[in-house]
């Protein structure tokens, strides 16, 4: 369909389209500037009852964190496309969108850069411990800032698991700061990681031994849901730090606590939690060694608009006829 084609699209017969309030100004813009679809608002936390009977003549939605299953598409029809505002899908039923051939779309690079930067920062913070020289001087403890050192990455070897669209941004930027990177990713050829110059580990548990650092940025799956456990997190150095970004319940949260409190591992931070907002007592926020962060690696301000302009993007090029083949999750729906 063309310009004039869609412009000539009014009314009754333009396509649904349910985006969320919290979704940024520019995602709405690439709507409004078409004839043929409308732009219904809705709540991320409204009622289900509520959102089916929004559903019932859809033909899009972009999501965000909200669980979506077949008791959502059962309500919904004519529904065509589900999008995320984000990478992260692990909220979503996706076997359930595949037996009714509708594609789950995500974001693609909008948020990478913003997520790997956060990687750095928390890892960052860490080495140098920022929340803790904050305090020392607002507490009127200037004199102790001798009592335990923060730590360089120069020379530092940092494990980098997970080498997608985030994973490999990071290892630029960790590479820069002149730290070894190893990479973990066991969907990645060796050749592929060693050709970008950085170290392939096929043996986790080896890596871990070895970093000084870990971050992790792959996705939530059954076979990610504690990666690290109490087993893992023991083969840490004591000197080592562990950073997650990701999705909450890859790092074991109780056996990290105990690998924390007896200072078996130097220092960690989390800015996903298995239950959010994570409960005020979580025995992790009682621990000076530990940084929390309220699943934000992602959101920045460019970030949102940018996340804002996929998840749209996606939603129209499927009522278009043109699905971004790369944003797309099942893709076997599109066969």
């Amino acid at each position: 369909m063309n310009t004039t084609d869609r412009r000539a699209t009014t009314g009754a017969n333009r396509k649904k389209l349910l985006l969320p309030t919290t979704m940024a100004r520019a995602g709405w813009a690439l709507v409004e500037a078409r004839d043929d679809v409308e732009g219904v608002a809705y709540a991320p936390n409204l009622p289900k009852a509520e959102l089916h009977q929004l559903l019932e003549d859809a033909a899009g939605i972009a999501l965000g964190v909200q669980p979506f299953s077949d008791p959502e598409l059962d309500a919904a029809p004519p529904l065509e496309v589900v999008s995320r505002i984000g990478v992260g899908y692990d909220a979503v039923d996706v076997p359930a969108l595949s037996r009714r051939r509708i594609p789950l779309m995500i974001g693609g690079t909008a948020n990478s850069v913003s997520v790997a930067e956060a990687g750095v920062y928390l890892i960052m913070s860490l080495a140098r411990r920022g929340p803790v020289m904050d305090a020392m001087v607002r507490e009127g403890r200037w004199h102790d800032r001798y009592k335990e050192l923060p730590v360089d990455l120069y020379g530092k070897t940092v494990l980098i698991v997970g080498f997608g669209k985030i994973g490999t941004r990071a290892a630029k930027r960790y590479a820069a700061m002149e730290m070894n990177v190893l990479v973990y990713d066991p969907y990645i050829y060796s050749e592929t990681i060693r050709g970008m110059g950085y170290e392939p580990v096929a043996d986790l548990d080896a890596g871990v031994a070895r970093a000084d650092f870990i971050t992790i940025h792959c996705p939530k799956t059954p076979e990610t849901v504690g990666l690290f456990d109490a087993a893992r997190l023991a083969r840490m150095k004591p000197t080592a730090h562990i950073v997650n970004t990701a999705r909450g319940g890859i790092i074991d949260e109780g056996a990290l606590f105990e690998a924390l409190k007896e200072r078996r591992i130097a220092g960690a931070a989390l800015d996903v939690f298995v239950e959010e907002p994570t409960p005020v007592n979580n025995p992790l926020l009682t621990l000076p060694n530990f940084i929390a962060a309220p699943h934000v690696a992602g959101v920045t301000r460019e970030a949102v608009e940018r996340m804002a302009v996929a998840a749209v993007q996606n939603i129209l090029s499927v009522i278009d006829g043109k699905p971004i083949r790369d944003n797309v999750v099942n893709r076997e729906v599109l066969d």
